[in-house]
C-alpha cells in the first residue's frame, strides 16, 4: 500500500511540477517579452528621417541602460544602404541581426551571438514616412535576469514539491498505519484463541473488522462441528467394531469348531460398519469443500442404467423436471438414488416410479420414489433406517442402505421420509434436498 502510494505521489507531483514550471516559466519570458515589447514600441514612436535621409529620435529613449556600456540592454537600427545606428551600451559590438526578410510584428528569439550572454532579442522592420528604406528595429536585453527568475521559481517548485511529496507521504503512511490498527486487535485475539483454546471471539472488536471477526467465528464454528462429527464418527465405528472383534477373539480364545464361520460371519458385520462409516466421512469431506450442485435427471439416468442390469424384469418410469439441481455432490446424489432405487427393484412387485421436484418450494427438491410392493408398516418406519435394521431377511443385503440415504442428506440438510404410496400401493420414500443457488 506504502509502494502503491508513494508510486502515485511521484507521478501526480512530477506531472503537477512540470506543468506548473511550464507555466510559471512561461509567464516570467512573456512578461520580459512585453518590456522589450515596450522598448520596441518607443524606439519606433521616436524615430524619425533627417534631411540627410539618416534616422534618429527626436526625443532619448527613457532607460539610462541604453547608455552604459555593455549594461546587459541594447538597441540597433539597420537598413540597407545606410550605417547602422546602435545604442552607446552596444559600445565596439553590432547586433548580428538579418537583413534579408522583413518582420511586419515583432519577432522574439533567443540568441548566443555574444559570448558569455545570452540574448533575448526583438526586432520589427518599419517604413518609416520619408524614406523608402526598410528599417529594422532591433532590441536586446540580456537574458540573466529572467534565467535567474526561472531558476529561482524551479528552485521554490522543487522544494515545496518535495516538502509535499514528503508530507503526502507521512500522511499516507499514519492512514494506513491507522487504517490496519484493527487489524492488530484481531492478531491478538487469534492469538488468545490459540494460547487459552476458548471456541470463539467475544472481545469487543473494532466496528471496521467486525464482519471478519463473524467470518472467522463461523469458521471456528464449522471446525469444531467437523471435529465432533469426526469424534463422534470415530466412537461409533469403534463401538460397532467391537461387539464383533468380541466375539471373534472369544471363539479363537475357546477354539470353538465353527471358528471359520464366525470369522467370516462377523468379518461381514464389521465390513458393513466400515462402509457405512466411510459413506459419511466422504459426504461431510465432499460437502466442506465448496459449493456443489449436481442435475438430478442425469444422476437418475446413470442410476438406472446399472440398476437394470441387475433387475432387468422391474419397469422403472421417471417422471418430472428434467433441469432440477441440487446443492449435492454428484457422487453422493448417485449414492443415495442407487440405496433407493435398488431397494425399490429389491423389495417391489416389479414396477418402480421416479418423479422430481414435487412440490413448490423454491429451496427444496422433492424427489419421490414409490414401488408397487408390500410397504412397510408406520410402526416400522422409524426403526428401519437404524443400521443393520432389515425387514425381510430372505433376500441379500446389508440393512444399511436407508441408513446411509438417511445420514447422506441431513449432512447436506436434507431429509428423508418414508410413507404409503397411492398410485402403486407400496412404500413411497420422499427425498427432500436442497435446490441448488443459480
Amino acid at each position: 500500500m506504502m509502494l502503491i502510494a508513494a508510486g502515485w505521489i511521484f507521478i501526480l507531483l512530477l506531472g503537477g511540477g512540470v506543468a506548473l514550471d511550464r507555466m510559471l516559466t512561461s509567464q516570467v519570458t512573456r512578461n520580459f517579452d512585453e518590456q522589450l515589447g515596450y522598448m520596441l514600441t518607443g524606439m519606433i514612436g521616436s524615430a524619425e528621417i533627417g534631411p540627410d535621409g539618416e534616422i534618429f529620435f527626436n526625443r532619448p529613449l527613457g532607460d539610462q541602460r541604453f547608455l552604459e556600456p555593455n549594461s546587459g540592454l541594447y538597441w540597433q537600427i539597420r537598413g540597407v544602404g545606410h550605417e547602422d545606428f546602435p545604442s552607446r551600451s552596444l559600445w565596439d559590438r553590432t547586433l548580428e541581426v538579418p537583413a534579408d526578410h522583413f518582420d511586419s510584428q515583432p519577432h522574439v528569439y533567443d540568441s548566443t551571438q555574444f559570448e558569455g550572454e545570452p540574448l533575448r532579442v526583438m526586432e520589427r522592420s518599419i517604413i518609416l514616412p520619408g524614406s523608402n528604406t526598410e528599417w529594422m528595429f532591433t532590441v536586446a536585453a540580456s537574458r540573466d535576469e529572467v534565467d535567474e527568475q526561472i531558476k529561482s521559481i524551479r528552485a521554490i517548485l522543487f522544494y515545496s514539491f518535495v516538502g509535499l511529496g514528503l508530507g503526502l507521504l507521512a500522511m499516507a503512511g499514519l492512514q494506513t498505519w491507522y487504517g490496519l490498527f484493527p487489524l492488530r486487535h484481531v492478531r491478538k485475539a487469534i492469538r488468545r484463541l490459540r494460547t487459552t483454546g476458548a471456541a470463539r471471539m467475544t472481545e469487543p472488536l473494532p466496528q471496521e473488522v467486525q464482519p471478519l471477526v463473524e467470518e472467522l467465528n463461523a469458521l471456528l464454528e464449522h471446525t469444531d462441528r467437523q471435529a465432533q462429527e469426526a469424534r463422534t464418527h470415530a466412537g461409533n465405528l469403534a463401538h460397532a467394531l467391537k461387539t464383533p472383534l468380541t466375539v471373534v477373539m472369544n471363539a479363537a480364545t475357546a477354539q470353538a469348531p465353527d471358528l471359520a464361520d464366525t470369522v467370516m460371519r462377523e468379518a461381514a458385520v464389521m465390513r458393513r460398519q466400515v462402509d457405512h462409516h466411510l459413506a459419511r466421512a466422504r459426504a461431510v469431506g465432499r460437502r466442506a469443500a465448496g459449493l456443489s450442485r449436481a442435475g438430478v435427471w442425469s444422476s437418475l439416468e446413470a442410476v438406472l442404467r446399472a440398476v437394470e442390469r441387475l433387475y432387468d424384469a422391474t419397469r422403472f418410469d421417471l417422471a418430472g423436471n428434467h433441469d432440477a439441481q441440487v446443492a449435492l455432490e454428484k457422487q453422493d446424489l448417485e449414492e443415495i438414488l442407487g440405496n433407493l432405487i435398488e431397494n425399490a427393484a429389491k423389495y417391489g412387485g416389479g414396477s418402480v416410479f421416479v418423479s422430481v421436484d414435487q412440490g413448490n418450494d423454491p429451496r427444496w427438491c422433492e424427489i419421490w420414489v414409490e414401488d408397487d410392493g408390500s410397504g412397510i408398516p408406520p410402526a416400522e418406519r422409524t426403526r428401519i433406517f437404524d443400521r443393520g435394521a432389515r425387514l425381510d431377511t430372505s433376500k441379500p443385503g446389508t440393512g444399511l442402505g436407508l441408513a446411509i440415504v438417511r445420514d447422506v442428506a441431513e449432512i447436506y440438510g436434507g431429509s428423508v421420509e418414508l410413507d404409503e404410496s397411492e398410485d402403486l400401493g407400496g412404500l413411497l420414500v420422499r427425498l427432500r434436498l436442497p435446490r441448488a443457488i443459480n
